[in-house]
């Protein structure tokens, strides 16, 4: 089913219809009591809209702008340019082994993420900010409250496509892609999603391993000291193997032999490194923690004298 947000259902039936905002809360209120509970806010809103006519929307598949791009929507064309890419993930899941990897996508719309499966992961090695792409057989599902576009084998990725350009409006979306911003630790906001911050790491914990809906997977922490403050920051799996300055295959080995990895954690000690990451609340212990995202562990002095002067180095 294609998932409209209740607000846009609202002002999509005060648009096309006669009625006052007041009054279609009113009948979709109706609605709600009439099914006693059978079905969501939106989904009566839905059946308010069918019930008066009102299209909620023009297209379910084929080309679309990314502003029209709805979860639940399949067999997707659109044109866009590359503003960021991501890394690519390997995974396990029931005795196979599987790839993921994402970039964000814009138009003169809208700023999303794509998210890339199986061999349409490998793709995304090629691509570089400021492509333009035409993507064919694309699908739409809601992450965290976001629309993202997802693509699998049956889908297809064409860069730089003749007589295509992309006029980007970056401020279209509040889901644009912003460049980290370098943050003091003190600094760092509840829910900040892209901080930049540098450091030095003054404790380092023990690996743990662990299964996730991906399969096995490890991570470990160390508290970042930049002077203002401190905070825990978490290194999962591919950060983790590039802090420690590991392969996969070596990391595994800590798993029947834990106390070796206390040279690794000797050796991170005292060690200036700069990550990207995301803010959250560790409820249990009200306190801010840091999950990254990218880890540099050998940060250039020059690059941080750019920055210094104004320049991003990321």
């Amino acid at each position: 089913m294609i998932q409209i947000p209740y607000e846009q259902v609202l002002s999509k039936i005060k648009e096309t219809s006669t009625l006052s905002e007041e009054e279609i809360q009113q009948k979709i209120k109706a609605k709600l009591e009439q099914l006693s509970g059978l079905i969501s806010k939106e989904g009566a809103a839905h059946i308010v809209a069918n019930e008066l006519g009102v299209k909620l929307f023009e297209k379910t598949n084929g080309k679309v702008k990314l502003s029209q791009v709805l979860p639940g929507m399949r067999d997707l064309e659109v044109i866009g340019k590359v503003t960021q890419v991501y890394e690519i993930k390997e995974f396990q899941k029931e005795n196979r082994t599987g790839k993921v990897g994402s970039f964000r996508l814009a138009d003169e719309t809208k700023q999303i993420r794509v998210t890339c499966w199986g061999s349409k992961a490998d793709e995304i090695s090629k691509l570089v900010p400021g492509d333009n792409l035409r993507i064919v057989s694309a699908y739409a599902k809601e992450n965290k409250g976001y629309v993202e576009l997802h693509c699998n084998e049956n889908s297809h990725i064409i860069r730089n496509p003749p007589g295509v350009e992309i006029a980007v409006n970056i401020g279209a979306s509040r889901e644009e892609f912003t460049p980290a911003q370098r943050k003091s630790i003190k600094d760092l906001q509840e829910q900040e999603e892209r901080a930049d911050i540098l450091g030095t790491i003054v404790q380092v914990f023990d690996l743990k391993f662990f299964e996730n809906q991906y399969g096995a997977s490890y991570v470990f922490n160390v508290i970042l000291d930049d002077g203002t403050d401190t905070i825990r920051c978490a290194f999962f799996k591919i950060q983790a193997d590039r802090l420690a300055g590991k392969k996969p295959e070596e990391m595994q080995k800590y798993k029947e032999n834990p106390e070796a990895f206390a040279e690794v954690k000797n050796e991170l000690l005292g060690q200036i490194i700069k990550c990207i990451g995301k803010v959250k609340i560790n409820e249990m212990f009200n306190r801010k923690e840091f999950t990254v995202q990218l880890v540099d562990r050998d940060p250039s002095p020059q690059e941080e004298l750019k920055r210094e002067q104004g320049t991003p180095s990321f």
